[in-house]
């Protein structure tokens, strides 16, 4: 059975996502309603990207107590492959990825890429890859909620609590240590 038949499917998974994931795709039903399906994967991607890059800063942040100005250049100055966003991902919170959120993402990666490369793409196999991107941001918020309590599709005011950060020089030791390419 397929999960999103229509964009009318795509927009009631998206009404279904808790109000942090609304928040922060909110360009989504507009892309979606007035737009090729091509913009609106594009944008998810887009927002997915950015929801990873938060990933890494805040668990940094949060669990290893980085200094913020240090983390936030080692972040921005990374090439985030796909699977180098996974292999980082692991080093800073101990374990890998599960398979149930990151295979969401695959299938998704996959259609995008065809998109983006300029390939034909059906529109059944487009709305699936957004419906896929969705399940991805709310199982992603799940899982670092409880891990690690934040949510990076969402608000991340406050994340961080009270803790003393690390000196910037123990931060840069710790980040190289993680395997991030800091200058």
């Amino acid at each position: 059975m397929k999960k999103a038949p229509s964009y009318k499917a795509l927009i009631k998974k998206f009404d279904s996502c808790p109000q942090e994931v609304k928040d922060y795709l909110t360009h989504f039903r507009d892309l979606t309603t007035k737009h090729l399906y091509q913009v609106c994967l594009a944008y998810l991607f887009l927002r997915t990207e950015l929801a990873q890059n938060r990933t890494l800063y805040c668990g940094v942040v949060k669990l290893h107590h980085a200094h913020t100005n240090i983390a936030e250049s080692a972040i921005d100055t990374q090439h985030l492959t796909r699977d180098r966003f996974l292999e980082i991902y692991e080093r800073v919170f101990g374990e890998r990825l599960p398979d149930a959120i990151s295979g969401k993402l695959k299938q998704a990666e996959k259609i995008r890429d065809k998109v983006v490369h300029g390939k034909i793409v059906s529109d059944p196999e487009m709305r699936e890859a957004i419906h896929d991107v969705l399940e991805y941001a709310i199982l992603m918020n799940d899982h670092l909620e409880s891990k690690a309590g934040f949510k990076p599709f969402g608000d991340l005011r406050g994340f961080k609590g009270r803790g003393t950060p690390l000196e910037k020089s123990t931060t840069r030791w710790v980040l190289k240590g993680m395997g991030f390419e800091i200058a």
